[in-house]
């Protein structure tokens, strides 16, 4: 039996780039956001606050972050696998720090989940596509 097992999380340098790569999809997009990523076990690796972004896009970004990396997927696809149960979709999202809808995604590396990123600031689809490119700048397809 084994009592250990490797783990691994996203590095700062490529934490950084993802919310850089973020912020610079949203100015793109003429849209104010702050974007966080986190470490596998959802605690902050980098933020970064948009010019203009909203206050409480901090929070709400670090949150989809930690939502993605902590259940391993996107934050809205959380809330669909749950639809089927709505005791267990209230109480899933009755949790601290969980967010179920678009902007979250887990960062993934050869198979394991090493982190999270969190979009907060414009629609659904604007932190999707932004949270998108973070990960897409650092070598990981959607």
């Amino acid at each position: 039996m084994s009592l250990t097992r490797p783990v691994s999380f996203i590095t700062h340098e490529a934490a950084a780039k993802a919310v850089a790569a973020a912020l610079e999809a949203a100015r793109a997009r003429h849209v104010a956001v702050v974007a966080a990523v986190v470490d596998g076990g959802g605690h902050l690796v980098a933020l970064a606050r948009g010019d203009g972004a909203f206050i409480a896009s901090i929070d709400i970004a670090r949150d989809k972050a930690y939502t993605a990396a902590v259940f391993g997927a996107p934050t809205d696809g959380l809330a669909e696998a749950l639809r089927h149960s709505q005791v267990l979709l209230d109480g899933i999202a009755s949790r601290p720090h969980v967010v179920l809808f678009g902007g979250g995604l887990p960062v993934r590396h050869e198979g394991l989940v090493i982190g999270g990123i969190g979009v907060s600031g414009g629609s659904e689809e604007d932190d999707r596509v932004c949270a998108t490119a973070g990960l897409r700048a650092i070598g990981i397809g959607p």
